[in-house]
Parts: structure tokens; sequence; C-alpha cells
């Protein structure tokens, strides 16, 4: 059985990420949403609430399943058989910086592939980072996220900014 594993840090997770994992369990038997944390990044969102918006809104995908992990991805991939990487690409920026992780995923386990899913148009400019943005000073932000995750996305967002000072 050919698993997908679709990592990210996904905080909070757009209509892009759920772009990607549906096309990815289109192809693959199964498919494994992977939370993960990077050390570079500041977190609006816990590992444990990431995780839990993820099942909420990829519950109508019977081969996904969603999952923490804060280990190395070629590590968590090792322990999960006959696996692939599935990353979405919005623009070449994108590509320059997943091109080296997959390099380097494929140098610490040499059985792991990675496979690049092109953005679809519609979500070619979307990111996490910017759905923050557009939150933060209170701009709408539902054609960009989940409708299941809406209101605790915006509510957590708009606190933040309230909190920084800036509203």
């Amino acid at each position: 059985m050919k698993t997908a594993i679709c990592p990210g840090s996904f905080d909070p997770v757009t209509l892009g990420h759920i772009d990607i994992i549906e096309r990815a369990a289109s192809i693959f038997d199964r498919t494994v949403v992977l939370v993960m944390q990077n050390n570079r990044k500041a977190y609006n969102f816990t590992p444990e609430e990431r995780v839990r918006m993820l099942r909420k809104t990829t519950a109508g995908l019977p081969s996904v399943t969603v999952e923490w992990a804060d280990r190395l991805l070629a590590e968590v991939c090792a322990g999960m058989g006959d696996a692939v990487i599935v990353k979405g690409l919005r623009a070449v920026s994108d590509f320059e910086m997943e091109f080296q992780m997959a390099l380097m995923n494929r140098k610490l386990n040499p059985a792991l592939d990675t496979l690049f899913l092109t953005a679809s148009e519609r979500f070619q400019y979307l990111s996490s980072s910017v759905v923050k943005e557009i939150c933060s000073y209170g701009g709408d932000v539902r054609e960009f996220i989940p409708e299941e995750i809406h209101d605790e996305v915006r509510l957590r967002l708009a606190g933040a900014n309230i909190e920084a000072g800036r509203a």
C-alpha cells in the first residue's frame, strides 16, 4: 500500500493545503497529514489544535489520517513503510527550498522520494502567513480557510492582534 505523507506546520490550515491533501488522497491508497514543528517559526496554534483542526477539515476523506511528529521527517517516514512525501509548490521560490529539503530527506533516508504537486491556480498566492496577516487586521479570510475552522481561526488571530497592541 502506497502512503502519501503531507507534512507541514498548518498554522492555520488553508484551502490550499486542503487542495493538496485531497489531490494526494486521490492518487495514493493512504494519506497521512503530518503536523510538524519548524523551529524557525512562531506559532499561533498549539500542535494539538492544529491536529484537531485538520481532523475536522479532512473528516470527509476516509483514506486521510492526521498525526503530529516532533522528529525529523525522514525518521518518521522510515516507520511508515512504502511512503512518499507530497509537497505543494506555489512558485519557483517554493521549489528551491523544497528541493533542498527533498535532497536532505533522501540523504537521511535513501528509500524516501518526494512528489511535488503544483498549487491550483486558485491558491498560488495563498499561505498561512497571508491568512494570519489579513485576519490580524480584521480582514475577511472566509475564502482562504475551511469553513469548519473559520470562527476559531478568526477569533485567535484577531486576539493576537489585540494582544500585540495593534488593534
